[in-house]
């Protein structure tokens, strides 16, 4: 009885095989850049989209060029972990110069920081001849003291920047 079923199970999966086969899914032309092939819609679907099927043309398939594989480990062109390696000497040079670039860029933040805190005036900077209109006016506030918060995050960085480089 167990090996009848099986059987069956089988045929019957066979026959929607070849059914399948018989009867593949359409295949759509699908308008727009890119131009989209696919059988992936419904009728429905493809019909909303305006698409159109295309029927007994033939369809290239191309495979794409095989991808180029990194080297083996124990290969001559790979890279061992000694080739790799900084000189102690050079790399404190490195650390050295990135700290000094780093404090000059903190210190020329810091400055830019001072001058927009002191046009901001504490939240009342001086009205110019064109804010005649207050929601100008507090437009241009409320510019500035979201410049000064963008300014500090930045300093902010800066300084975690330089505590992570070694002394």
């Amino acid at each position: 009885m167990h090996c009848r079923l099986t059987v069956l199970a089988l045929a019957s999966v066979l026959n929607a095989g070849s059914a399948s086969a018989q009867d593949p899914k359409p295949v759509y032309r699908c308008p727009g850049p890119p131009v989209l092939y696919t059988d992936a819609l419904s009728a429905q679907e493809a019909k909303d989209k305006g698409c159109r099927t295309i029927e007994g043309a033939p369809i290239t398939i191309m495979q794409a060029p095989p991808r180029a594989r990194p080297p083996a480990a124990g290969s001559a062109s790979a890279p061992r972990s000694g080739d790799t390696k900084v000189d102690p000497a050079s790399q404190r040079a490195r650390d050295t110069d990135a700290r000094r670039i780093l404090a000059d860029e903190l210190r020329a933040e810091e400055e830019r920081l001072a001058t927009m805190k002191a046009e901001f005036n504490n939240g009342e900077p001086e009205r110019r001849g064109d804010e005649r209109n207050f929601a100008k006016y507090q437009e241009r506030v409320a510019e500035m003291r979201a410049a000064i918060q963008r300014k500090e995050a930045d300093i902010g960085a800066l300084r975690r920047e330089m505590a992570k480089l070694p002394q």
